[in-house]
């Protein structure tokens, strides 16, 4: 097993995903619900990202089969989105790209939003979902993917002990500080959403590697 590939997997749903720049949207739309109601809303939208990730390293490839979408030129497209994301981020914001204002509003009438749009598309969105896909197909070993499944899991669990001490974190941290991890995290992004650009460049056109 690929120790490094799993380290690298995990940071990179660390990156995209962002918990902690997320902070700021779960205290905003949970923000009428009790201490309880808050901890079961970061209970499901946690478990809802761990299932959705774990559908998309299993049957990904094969969506992308059904649609005849080769893996070249997923990687780019998936890698153009991660790096736009990842512009977004670095000025401090979410992005258009995971959450307009439009599902803003809606939201802020739900009673529910652990799973829409908590978790699909503000955390599973299609910078994890592009990320999940790229990985699994390019190592579909049984120890892989084993180990890309449990980085799954741990980042799920990681992430819902940031939302359960969203509260602290917040007024330790501030809007300002939240916005420094978020552009740090945007950096990294921009720097995996490159890779895999140049990766699926370097394979759809063989003269460029040479």
């Amino acid at each position: 097993m690929d120790f490094y590939l799993l380290l690298q997997f995990f940071l990179g749903l660390v990156a995209i995903i962002n918990p902690i720049g997320l902070l700021p949207v779960f205290v905003s739309l949970t923000s009428h619900q009790t201490e309880q109601e808050r901890l079961a809303t970061a209970k499901v939208a946690n478990f809802s990202v761990v299932i959705i990730l774990l559908v998309t390293l299993v049957a990904g490839q094969l969506i992308l089969n059904l649609f005849s979408i080769s893996i070249p030129a997923f990687r780019i497209a998936g890698g153009v989105l991660i790096t736009f994301i990842a512009m977004s981020m670095l000025q401090g914001k979410l992005g258009e790209v995971k959450h307009n204002k439009e599902e803003g509003r809606e939201a802020a009438a739900m009673d529910a939003v652990a799973v829409v749009p908590l978790a699909l598309p503000l955390m599973a969105g299609p910078g994890a979902i592009s990320s999940v896909i790229v990985f699994a197909s390019q190592h579909r070993d049984p120890q892989s993917m084993l180990g890309m499944a449990a980085c799954i899991v741990v980042f799920g669990l990681l992430s819902w002990i940031v939302f359960r001490t969203a509260p602290v974190i917040f007024k330790v941290l501030g809007q300002t500080g939240i916005n420094v991890i978020t552009r740090i995290m945007g950096l990294l992004m921009m720097s995996i959403g490159i890779e895999v650009i140049a990766a699926g460049m370097k394979t759809l056109f063989p003269a460029l590697a040479s």
